[in-house]
């Protein structure tokens, strides 16, 4: 941002008449969409043009055509046709959707489905320049305030008359050439953050692996496990099934997520909700009542949940622990673990399922859902120091996963500034706030 501060300025400035866009340099003007671009309805009846376009956050790309299986090619003849250059909205449902990059510039000739919004820019503007123009009505959310219907859906109409900068073509190009190069610079920086958490993500599954399967001694003797997801363990710990340690539950519990309350009297442990969380502490705020209520489905504190079923290989197996202690109750699609003995720290336990839910994977059955069964879980083994280790182990890993979320969330703040400059950056330079270097 200080960047942004410091870049020259033009000399003078006006009012450009729209609320939302403020001032424009004095020699700029506005000039309302019809004149920078038409809706392109060209479809593609009659021609065998097959590759296929999708809008996906804000970009255009080549849809793979094992993505194409199921659509015979008479569905190809309803599509648009789509020319490098042209300009891509997606423009339906802005009420229940204000998340996604709804503007796109195409590349490739392709096709494109009807429900898109497909506009040919006239020869007097540079297509990329109104692609960022949009795009910053898009990311500052301008768009959102046009569109009608109960679902607040886009039209041709809406883009019809809206406001646009005009501006001479040669001053649009070099503004665009300007915000290829920062944006590819930032975009290359948030992908080498996201690789480091990436890598620290990873860094934490070696920690557990580590800490679970070999404890916190070095210098202790070691003994071959039997298991080859395990590896050597300290001799004097044990090798066990998960099932005679524990008891398995299967969720089947009926409430769906519209049926969750903010309060009441049991915690729901909905599928949904419970997907891509580690910890059911006071944060979870999912409640249901007595209707639901069944014995065989309640969770205590220290019971394990994990997720049966899942649309990627990689999430199957998932485990959450229950840190409350207020009754909850088990969703469908998951099973519970419950440790049976005193013998057993729970923590550790649940450090344990993230590792075995690989060898879990080893089950999976399925194409485009995955799942395993219960009686899958009963073939597991597991890792059994005595009860005093398990709750140093537990301890040294839950604080050392500590230090490193800290680190990610910090990342994760930093790829969020980088973001908010670009979105910043892409709007002052379209909307002349600040003057892109080289233009006189």
């Amino acid at each position: 941002m200080a960047e942004l501060a410091s870049m020259q300025k033009y000399e003078s400035y006006k009012d450009s008449g729209v609320d939302w866009l403020g001032d424009i340099p004095s020699e700029w003007n506005v000039t309302p969409g019809f004149n920078a671009y038409a809706e392109n309805k060209r479809n593609n009846k009659g021609m065998k043009e097959e590759r296929v376009l999708s809008l996906s956050y804000g970009k255009i790309i080549v849809k793979p055509k094992e993505k194409l299986v199921g659509l015979v090619p008479e569905s190809f003849e309803t599509y648009q046709v789509v020319e490098p250059g042209d300009l891509i909205i997606r423009c339906m449902d802005l009420q229940n959707d204000k998340t996604s990059l709804r503007t796109g510039l195409s590349e490739n000739h392709g096709i494109i489905t009807s429900a898109y919004l497909n506009l040919k820019i006239n020869e007097r503007f540079d297509s990329k320049f109104l692609y960022y123009y949009l795009h910053s009505l898009d990311t500052t959310k301008v768009l959102y305030k046009f569109g009608t219907g109960l679902r607040q859906n886009l039209s041709f109409q809406d883009f019809y008359r809206l406001p646009v900068i005009d501006i001479p073509k040669n001053l649009q190009t070099a503004i665009a050439n300007f915000l290829d190069k920062k944006t590819a610079q930032i975009d290359e920086a948030i992908a080498i953050k996201e690789k480091q958490i990436e890598l620290l993500k990873e860094r934490k599954q070696i920690i557990i692996q580590q800490a679970v399967t070999q404890g916190l001694n070095p210098n202790t003797p070691m003994k071959d496990s039997g298991l080859d997801w395990v590896g050597q363990i300290p001799e004097h710990w044990e090798i066990e099934k998960l099932f005679g340690l524990c008891r398995f539950v299967r969720g089947n519990s009926a409430f769906a997520k519209d049926e969750l309350l903010s309060n009441g009297k049991y915690v729901a442990l909905q599928y949904g909700k419970t997907y891509k969380v580690d910890e059911i502490n006071n944060s979870f705020e999912f409640y249901v009542n007595d209707e639901f209520y069944k014995e065989s489905q309640v969770v205590n504190f220290g019971d394990i949940i994990l997720i049966s079923t899942s649309e990627t290989i990689e999430d199957l197996g998932h485990s959450a622990i229950y840190n409350r202690n207020n009754v909850g109750l088990l969703g469908g699609e998951q099973l519970l673990i419950k440790p049976n003995n005193d013998l057993l720290d729970p923590y550790y336990i649940y450090y344990s399922t993230k590792l075995f839910s690989k060898e879990l994977r080893k089950y999976a059955t399925g194409i485009k859902v995955f799942r395993f069964n219960i009686n899958d879980l009963k073939t597991i083994y597991t890792v059994v120091p005595p009860k005093e280790e398990q709750v140093k182990i537990a301890t040294y890993i839950k604080d050392s996963l500590d230090q490193v979320d800290r680190v990610i969330n910090l990342q994760h703040q930093q790829i969020e500034k980088l973001k908010e400059y670009k979105t910043t950056l892409i709007n002052s330079a379209v909307t002349g706030k600040i003057k892109v270097p080289g233009v006189v």
